[in-house]
């Protein structure tokens, strides 16, 4: 039987979700904290991989179990032993072949940015102080919905086998002291979202213009893209899945 648990976790202290040899990642607390649990090794298969720093609000992974798990117990005794900076919010029986990771049908993130300084919010903003031209940037957003080659916004090294992502959504919405860059899309490719925003936040302080961001698109050269905005300000937020693959 397969189950679909539903992860929230502040990033500041993992070096993001995938487990890695000389470094604490979320995965390896979760799989230690289940493993201990179901006195069974567990291993876990998650929704997609955040990178050192980044923060999320919703996240999936999916375990294999050969007796019917007791969602509420389960829940009760995971958030007692796993850390404060990692909340495990659901527990749900799925279709055996749901898949955590290839089931989803997509995936939103949003990018903080706090236009002056906020000590509360340093791990969970990115502090730019300067004007930007939010009105550009939007006009930028535009440029992305639609199935395209986003290799421009892709780390150099990382094994894909293509760079095309079908974006949905792609918006900046100013809150009060906050800027927030809402984005979703089918799949993201690894550090696309902060490479998107760093180039943005060059566009919007007058560094680019919209022919330049368009023409870097054209060219799929990440070294004509802006720099990577910081991981702080990055959440993963939401992932969508097919009604039919929970079993109610």
């Amino acid at each position: 039987m397969r189950y679909f648990l539903e992860i929230s976790y502040d990033g500041t202290h993992y070096h993001g979700w995938q487990r890695q040899e000389n470094a604490l990642s979320v995965q390896q607390v979760v799989e230690e904290s289940l493993s201990l649990i179901l006195r069974r090794e567990t291993g876990i298969t998650g929704s997609g991989r955040t990178d050192t720093g980044v923060h999320c609000e919703q996240q999936y992974f999916h375990i294999e179990s050969e007796k019917v798990i007791n969602g509420q117990e389960l829940l009760y005794k995971l958030n007692s032993l796993l850390p404060p900076d990692i909340s495990i919010n659901s527990i749900a029986r799925v279709q055996d072949e749901a898949h955590a990771r290839f089931s989803a049908l997509s995936r939103s993130y949003e990018y903080r940015i706090t236009t002056r300084k906020n000590p509360f919010l340093k791990r969970y903003a990115h502090a730019f102080y300067k004007p930007l031209n939010v009105e550009l940037m939007n006009e930028a957003c535009r440029e992305l919905p639609g199935k395209h080659d986003f290799e421009a916004f892709s780390k150099v090294k990382t094994d894909v086998e293509n760079y095309l992502c079908d974006i949905s959504n792609a918006l900046w919405t100013p809150q009060n002291d906050l800027l927030i860059f809402e984005i979703t899309a089918n799949r993201f490719l690894r550090g696309m979202v902060r490479a998107v925003v760093g180039t943005m936040l060059e566009l919007g302080a007058g560094k680019l213009n919209i022919d330049q961001f368009q023409q870097i698109i054209v060219d799929k050269d990440r070294r004509k893209a802006g720099s990577s905005a910081p991981a702080a300000g990055l959440f993963l937020t939401l992932v969508k899945y097919p009604e039919e693959i929970f079993v109610t």
